[in-house]
């Protein structure tokens, strides 16, 4: 292997290296904060977000990234263990290749998934994708032994390696290192809810305060049924809504220790935008309908949940489009248009709903009928629960 080859090999293996830990750390703050917004989240066409949390992100629960990052950094230990009158020298370009070709599959596929698929540009991504076709071309001038002959070689160099102690520390390194990274990356939960600080219990007289105040709520008739449970909680909603976001990720985890004959939780569709809902003057938000429209026709394919997840955490990059792209890659609605006329007549009627029970923005709450506009802090909305299912006993 010529000097020149190895320079530029080093090169485009610390492109994708680099490249590949800006991915793993904007990969790692999206799962701890759906709000996160990184340096490539530049419009809706030229951003990260989709692309690392779509299906496309990971494989088996393992991101994407950090298979980049375990790939590359095992390229430059080849490169390093090629260095003039190590054994390895020889075959290092042709090890390369062979997991370059293997690389190339991965990124024409992932490019394509991105660019046809998602219809997004990533610029990390487009940085490892070029930084593995670099590596496939250099590499492959620069092998000078035949591919049949790496197994072989392959046991040749691996007992080389046992007996060099510097070589077995950084292989003992590498390992420890790859499988860390996997094991421990976080994950995230059922539904991509995001797990939330708890929030600070409240004390003796808060709680007797916040009695009185719940006693004086204006309380009307929800016209759905609670099916047994002591506590109804029907929240109107809008997918473009950012406290309909906030609220959606800090009240998962109270609703969650709940039974459903203890609390049944409801959530029906206010968009604000005026194709769909009346009691809207003006456009605000142009992609709230098709979103609810999708979440409807998800319902009885029981990815309701999945796609509520999805559109809270790229709310900022919704668009129809974008909806549409969610609706068959996430819902896995594949007739969304033919489908289209009797979901957005569903959404129709939650929204009128919505307007005779005095709903006027998003999100509003209503638990036992007591109307509560903009929701609550967490620890006042398991408040209200918890004294309603005192009362209801």
């Amino acid at each position: 292997m010529s000097a020149v080859a190895r320079k530029l090999l080093v090169a485009f293996g610390a492109l994708g290296l680099a490249a590949s830990a800006a991915a793993t750390w904007v990969h790692y703050h999206l799962i701890v904060n759906p709000d996160y917004s990184s340096f490539c989240d530049i419009n809706a066409t030229v951003s990260c977000k989709q692309a690392y949390l779509s299906r496309y992100g990971s494989v088996a629960g393992v991101p994407v990234a950090v298979g980049g990052l375990v790939f590359f950094t095992l390229v430059l230990l080849l490169l390093w263990a090629a260095r003039a009158g190590r054994p390895a020298a020889d075959s290092a370009p042709g090890y390369i290749f062979a997991l370059s070709t293997i690389g190339l599959a991965v990124v024409l596929y992932l490019g394509y998934a991105s660019f046809f698929v998602l219809k997004e540009v990533c610029p990390i991504c487009v940085t490892t994708y070029v930084a593995t076709i670099g590596l496939f071309i250099i590499s492959g001038g620069a092998s000078s032994v035949p591919m049949s002959s790496l197994p072989r070689r392959a046991l040749r160099d691996i007992r080389v390696l046992v007996t060099s102690p510097i070589a077995l520390v950084m292989a003992i390194l590498f390992i420890f290192g790859a499988g860390s990274a996997i094991a421990y990356f976080p994950h995230p939960q059922q539904g991509g809810v995001v797990p939330q600080a708890p929030a600070p219990e409240l004390t003796k007289d808060q709680r007797t305060e916040f009695e009185r105040w719940w006693d004086v709520q204006e309380k009307v008739d929800v016209p759905y049924p609670a099916d047994g449970a002591k506590v109804l909680v029907v929240k109107f909603n809008d997918y473009q809504c950012p406290p309909c976001r906030q609220t959606y990720y800090a009240y998962d985890s109270i609703l969650a220790k709940y039974k459903p004959t203890e609390v049944k939780y409801l959530m029906k569709h206010f968009p604000l935008d005026p194709k769909c809902n009346s009691a809207i003057g003006g456009l605000l938000h142009p992609a709230a309908c098709d979103a609810a429209a999708a979440a409807v026709m998800a319902g009885p394919k029981g990815t309701f949940d999945k796609l509520t997840a999805w559109f809270f955490a790229h709310q900022d990059e919704l668009s129809p489009a974008a909806v549409r792209t969610a609706a068959k890659e996430v819902g896995g609605i594949t007739d969304f248009d033919a489908e289209y006329p009797k979901a957005i007549q569903a959404v129709k009627t939650d929204a009128s709903t919505g307007g005779v029970l005095g709903v006027q923005s998003t999100p509003t709450f209503f638990i036992n009928g007591r109307r509560i506009k903009g929701g609550l802090p967490p620890q006042y909305f398991e408040a209200a629960i918890e004294l309603e299912l005192k009362r209801a006993k």
